[in-house]
């Protein structure tokens, strides 16, 4: 029997608590995303994740340690190579990724890969570079709507995406040429994590906006998850934000896409208030790191904690008795230190429970992979072959 019948898994994409014992091997020594924001800003308010524990977890300047912390906390390291979205949320579903996917941040694509690009699409394609998706559009929209060329950009992430004007480009032409796109970068040399179609709407400089019909073509995991084994024995497993994108899918039983990370908690406590499912509900809340962390902004991030920590706290509400909550994040991304790129660190795990008797520090973990074991080990679930982490289960009483 369970020991609790609904999980939820909070990934707060990008909140890293302090460099890695490796650090220095990514060129991120001395990376600390949530103390350099807490240092970066005059005023942070975060009572619910004080109360949880997290000033206990990681020294912050305006944040005590609890006296007597609600919940169990610890950090944990990640053990597989790199420090990007899919590999961080792999590891945590038990996948060691041995080999880092491919950024093109510094040099844009290959000329190979784009002549292909362009000979299979019938579209010059034009950009080529690392961008934010609003800049790329206030340079080269009006010239895409102009020709029918074609913007390929890329960013911090192992990510090819290419936008489209819904009006000019179609939207299903645009779907076809990403398709391609996945296709090709299928290849070792040219291996992304995900191909994402940015289509836009509006006319001129100034209008242009994103819209919703955003896709993902995402590498599959390369084995089995804690998701594949919840889903195999009759568990729910509900994704909320860009989860289902980054898993293809795979051991996904429901998928719910957000508009934003408030949207995102929105979603979880609506499910928290109103559903009895039996199983996780693994959650992605990806505001932090693209409006944030990739932009350097320590104040916008400070902001956006405090907006978590307000939804968490009607989360923490709604909750029942035997309702576990663990929150924790996929890599860094400090947005005081150089450059846009993610930061090697290590990442929180906050874990509570109404029921839980105690409270207090764990030993750090060697492996995100802990969170997929524990969730498994609750549903008497065995893990899938070839994954990795143990259990801390009996550790949260």
């Amino acid at each position: 029997m369970s020991k609790y019948q609904r999980i939820f898994v909070i990934v707060v994409d990008s909140l890293g608590a302090g460099a890695a014992q490796d650090a220095a091997d990514y060129g991120d020594a001395g990376a600390d995303t949530l103390g350099h924001i807490s240092q970066s800003v005059a005023t942070f308010r975060i009572p619910n994740l004080e109360k949880l524990g997290i000033g206990n977890l990681h020294p912050m300047r305006q944040i005590p340690p609890a006296e007597h912390p609600l919940a169990y906390y610890t950090k944990m390291n990640e053990i597989s190579k790199g420090k990007d979205t899919m590999t961080g949320h792999w590891e945590i579903m038990g996948l060691k990724t041995e080999k880092p996917f491919i950024t093109f941040t510094e040099t844009g694509f290959p000329k190979e890969l784009i002549e292909e690009l362009e000979k299979r699409t019938g579209h010059k394609v034009i950009g080529n570079k690392s961008a934010s998706g609003t800049e790329i559009l206030e340079e080269l929209a009006e010239e895409e709507i102009a020709t029918g060329h074609m913007i390929v950009y890329t960013s911090a992430d192992s990510v090819l995406q290419i936008c489209g004007n819904e009006e000019t480009f179609d939207l299903k032409e645009l779907y076809r040429c990403c398709e391609i796109a996945r296709e090709l970068t299928m290849r070792d040399e040219w291996k992304v994590g995900r191909v994402i179609a940015r289509p836009y709407v509006g006319k001129k400089k100034g209008e242009f906006k994103r819209t919703s019909n955003r896709h993902d073509y995402a590498v599959k995991p390369f084995g089995e998850t804690a998701l594949n084994a919840l889903e195999d024995h009759g568990f729910d497993v509900i994704s909320i934000g860009k989860i289902n994108d980054i898993f293809a899918g795979e051991g996904i039983t429901r998928a719910l896409k957000s508009k934003s990370s408030v949207h995102g908690m929105d979603q979880t406590i609506e499910i928290a208030e109103k559903e009895t499912f039996n199983g996780l509900c693994f959650v992605n809340l990806v505001d932090f790191d693209a409006l944030w962390g990739h932009r350097r902004d320590p104040e916008g991030y400070a902001r956006e904690i405090e907006k978590f920590d307000e939804k968490l706290g009607i989360l923490l509400d709604k909750m029942k008795e035997d309702d576990m909550l663990i929150i924790t994040a996929d890599h860094g991304n400090d947005p005081t230190y150089t450059g846009t790129d993610h930061t090697r660190e290590k990442v929180p795990f906050i874990a509570y429970s109404k029921s839980m008797e105690g409270s207090g520090e764990l030993p750090e973990t060697d492996t995100f992979a802990a969170i997929g074991a524990t969730v498994a080990d609750n549903f008497g679930v065995k893990m899938p072959k070839g994954t990795i982490g143990t259990s801390i289960l009996d550790q949260l009483k």
